[in-house]
């Protein structure tokens, strides 16, 4: 650490000897002499004035200007400076345990939101998969999903929790694709639920990345590279290792996931190629609420063309299921499935993708261990071993994503 202090020696220009003054023909003036210190002073600067020190004139007034706020004592002046410099030397130390205490604080919030991530989404899948085992109709639970995340985003903006976005019917028409695509990847997911265990389910979408890196070459031009592709082999190897050995499998809940992928990640290339990066208003949880909105009007029309109204109390009293249990458990997946995907987007913004993406592999296993360990899903050692060497590709892309190609 630099010490704040300079020393005042004869070889500083306002301390410089000075031959004896000869005198001149003008009367007016008399001869002035300055001699060196007799030793070297230590003087510092005092909220960043250092201390001048001016030649006194010959009569017993001092110059009002440039006079040396501190005492020319050199003992004093000693004592004075290492105070100062004790004072200036502790600014820095509590600037550098602010910023230690800055750090560990926003760590500690980091953790805490991927805490949250994790532990919504766990509860999702559970609760969620409860509910569509008893009432197998996914349509009508999607739409009460995003019934429950719409009154939720209207709370937050009446409320001013959360500001509300002036919203113009260009960027309105710009978000309609990307809900359209968000209101079927959520309800292929929810179909794939009803059909096959959610361990599997999460084990085909960890099958993502293949789909985002053969949309975005299509849409988007952007070839993948030799590592990435790479990376996709044992993504696509350990899917097919685990569907070969999956106990619950069906061709529906299969296909159900594997849509829900290629929808998913239509939305993030619709993300790139339609949406005007001049709206600054529209950030990721502005653009997920009014999202949420629009796929809730979306789909309300279909579920009563689909399947009509079956969440009603007498209709679930006729087939024989518990009332309070089922509303409970899909109230709680509602607000689990809007609370994970809110907070996936607090994490974003605090994070770079490439973190993000490692962390939501990370979330797949423990979702994947979770759902396992509840319903005691029977699981084979080459199921499990076709599982782990899927999400193993899908950390390994998430690590080599991160590699540019080199400039021709």
């Amino acid at each position: 650490m630099q010490r704040a202090a300079f020393a005042l020696s004869p070889s500083n220009p306002f301390l410089k000897p000075q031959k004896p003054f000869k005198p001149t023909s003008n009367p007016r003036f008399n001869s002035i002499s300055l001699s060196p210190p007799p030793k070297t002073l230590r003087l510092s600067p005092i909220h960043g004035v250092s201390a001048l020190l001016a030649p006194r004139s010959s009569s017993s007034r001092p110059s009002p200007s440039w006079i040396s706020a501190l005492p020319l004592n050199p003992d004093h002046g000693s004592s004075r400076s290492s105070d100062v410099r004790a004072k200036a030397a502790s600014v820095p130390e509590s600037a550098d345990e602010g910023e230690k205490s800055a750090g560990i604080m926003q760590t500690l919030v980091l953790g805490s939101l991927f805490g949250l991530w994790y532990l919504f989404n766990i509860y999702f899948n559970i609760y969620n998969k409860q509910v569509l085992k008893v009432f197998p109709f996914p349509i009508t639970i999607t739409t009460f999903q995003f019934a429950i995340g719409t009154v939720l985003v209207l709370f937050m903006w009446s409320t001013q929790l959360y500001r509300k976005p002036k919203i113009s019917s260009g960027q309105l028409v710009a978000i309609l694709p990307l809900a359209i695509v968000h209101t079927l990847g959520n309800l292929f997911t929810n179909m794939s639920l009803g059909k096959v265990a959610v361990s599997f389910t999460h084990t085909i979408k960890a099958m993502e990345p293949f789909f985002s890196v053969v949309l975005s070459a299509m849409f988007l031009g952007e070839l993948p590279t030799l590592w990435v592709v790479s990376s996709l082999l044992p993504i696509v190897g350990g899917v097919a290792l685990a569907s070969m050995t999956e106990a619950s499998f069906n061709w529906a809940g299969f296909w159900s996931a594997m849509a829900s992928n290629l929808t998913n990640q239509s939305r993030n290339v619709l993300s790139k190629k339609f949406m005007v990066k001049k709206e600054e208003s529209l950030d990721n949880i502005t653009l997920f609420s009014i999202i949420t909105i629009m796929s809730f009007i979306l789909l309300a029309p279909v579920t009563l063309v689909v399947e009509g109204v079956k969440f009603t109390p007498s209709y679930l009293q006729s087939a024989g299921l518990n009332i309070n249990e089922v509303y409970v458990r899909s109230l709680i997946a509602g607000l689990c499935f809007h609370a994970y995907q809110q907070v996936s987007y607090m994490i974003l913004a605090r994070v770079s993708p490439v973190t993000h993406s490692v962390g939501n592999c990370v979330k797949r296993v423990v979702v994947i261990v979770t759902s396992v360990l509840f319903f005691r899903t029977p699981v084979s050692p080459i199921n499990s071993l076709g599982t782990g060497v899927a999400l193993a590709g899908v950390f390994l892309y998430s690590r080599v994503k991160r590699i540019k190609p080199k400039a021709a």
